[in-house]
C-alpha cells in the first residue's frame, strides 16, 4: 500500500530564478519512520488542476543536518515543478511518502576514502546529500566534484558548496563547468565530451585510488560519462548513477513494440503488498502490470512511471513479464525477480509479484 503523510511545509527558499529549496516540518512521532540515507528522495503528492500528481525529488539535505529539504527545478511545462515553484507556500501541507531509493554507497568513519562526483543542474541534489554525509562521517576522506551548469547565475547552491569548500579545505574540491559563459581554462568550457573526459583522467582525477564514483543528470551525460571512467580505468561496479530524465531512444522504441505484442491476452495477476492480496485481470487497455492494478483499484507506490525512480518495483514470484525499459534496477536486482511494475508487461497466463521488497 502505498502510505503518504500529510506534511506541513517550514519553509521555501527560492536559491536561483527557476529553482527552489523546500523544506518540510517532520512531525517528532514521524521522524524515525522518516529517517533517510545520503541519495535518496522523497514521492510528493498533490491534486494539481483536478487530477492526482505525484512526483519524486531527491533529499539535498544530510542526514547529519536532522532536516528534509527537496530542490525544485523548474521545467517549461512542468505541472509538479510549476506548482511548488509558483503555488506552494510556507504553511501549506503536502502529501508525502517516506523516503526511499538506493543511490547511496554505507558510510565507514574508520576508512579514509577518495570519491568523484559529476552531476549536470538540477542533479546536484542528491550528489549534495552525499558528499555532506561523507565528508562530515568520514574525517579522512575525499570529494572532488565536477558540476556542469549553463552559467554562474544558474548554479544551484552555489554559496552552500563554497562554504563547504572552505570548511572541508584540502578534502572537498569543487570544478565548475558552464556551456553559456565564458571560463579562462578551456577544459571548463562546455558539456562533458569524450576528450574532456580522458584529459580529467589524465590530469585531474587518479582514476586507481577512487573508491566511489556518482553520477546524476541527463541520460546521455550519464552513459558517456560511465563508458569513459570504465575505459580509463573505474571499475564499473564503483560507478553509481541516477536519472533524472530519460528519453526513449529509437532502439528502445523497436524493443517496446516487440515486448507489448507479445503481451498476454486477459492475464490474471495477483498482487501481494503488506501481506495482503489483491487480483485483477489484466484489461486490454493497459500494458504494464502497474497500470492495470491501479486502474482496477489498488493502491500501491509509483512516481515516476518512466522506469527511473524504483518507487514501484516488485518482484515476480509466479508467471513471467518483461520490461520495457529499466533505468533503476541492476543486473543483481533483476536476477533476483525485481522488476518496475510500471514497465512490466505480462507475458503469461498468470503472474503474481510482491510489493513488499
Amino acid at each position: 500500500m502505498a502510505k503518504f503523510y500529510n506534511i506541513q511545509v517550514q519553509d521555501i527558499d527560492k536559491v536561483t530564478k527557476d529553482c527552489s529549496v523546500v523544506t518540510f516540518l517532520i512531525p517528532d512521532e514521524l521522524v524515525p519512520e522518516f529517517q533517510y540515507k545520503q541519495g535518496q528522495h522523497l514521492t510528493l503528492k498533490s491534486v494539481i488542476d483536478g487530477h492526482e500528481e505525484r512526483r519524486s525529488y531527491s533529499l539535498c539535505s544530510s542526514p547529519v543536518e536532522n532536516k528534509w529539504q527537496v530542490a525544485v527545478k523548474k521545467i517549461n511545462g512542468g505541472l509538479f515543478s510549476s506548482f511548488v515553484n509558483e503555488t506552494l507556500k510556507k504553511g501549506d501541507f503536502i502529501e508525502i511518502m517516506p523516503p526511499s531509493g538506493k543511490f547511496n554507497v554505507d558510510v565507514d568513519s574508520d576508512k579514509a576514502k577518495n570519491y568523484i562526483a559529476f552531476a549536470a543542474g538540477s542533479g546536484i541534489t542528491p550528489i549534495l546529500s552525499i558528499i555532506k554525509t561523507h565528508l562530515a562521517k568520514e574525517p579522512n576522506s575525499t570529494f572532488k566534484l565536477f558540476y556542469l551548469n549553463r552559467s554562474v547565475k544558474t548554479i544551484i547552491f552555489k554559496e552552500e558548496i563554497e562554504q563547504l569548500k572552505n570548511r572541508y579545505f584540502g578534502r572537498f574540491e569543487i570544478f565548475h563547468f558552464l556551456t553559456k559563459e565564458h571560463r579562462s581554462v578551456e577544459l571548463f568550457n562546455g558539456r562533458f565530451t569524450k576528450e574532456k573526459m580522458q584529459l580529467l583522467a589524465d590530469k585531474i582525477i587518479d582514476i586507481p585510488s577512487v573508491d566511489d564514483c556518482f553520477l546524476c543528470g541527463p541520460e546521455d551525460m550519464i552513459f558517456l560519462l560511465r563508458d569513459e571512467l570504465n575505459a580509463a580505468g573505474l571499475e564499473k561496479d564503483k560507478i553509481h548513477y541516477e536519472l533524472f530524465t530519460s528519453g526513449i531512444s529509437d532502439e528502445d522504441k523497436e524493443r517496446i513494440k516487440r515486448i507489448v505484442e507479445h503481451k498476454a491476452e486477459g492475464t490474471d495477476v495477483t498482487i501481494i503488498d503488506g501481506g495482503k492480496e489483491f487480483h485483477f485481470v489484466m484489461d486490454e487497455a493497459y500494458d504494464n502490470i502497474l497500470d492495470g492494478a491501479l486502474a482496477a483499484g489498488a493502491d500501491l507506490p509509483f512516481a515516476c512511471k518512466g522506469g527511473v525512480c524504483s518507487t514501484c518495483k516488485c518482484k515476480v514470484l509466479e508467471g513471467e513479464v518483461e520490461m520495457k525499459v529499466n533505468y533503476a534496477l541492476d543486473a543483481h536486482e533483476v536476477a533476483k525477480g525485481l522488476v518496475l511494475s510500471c514497465q512490466a508487461v505480462p507475458t503469461t497466463d498468470k503472474v503474481v509479484v510482491d510489493f513488499g521488497v
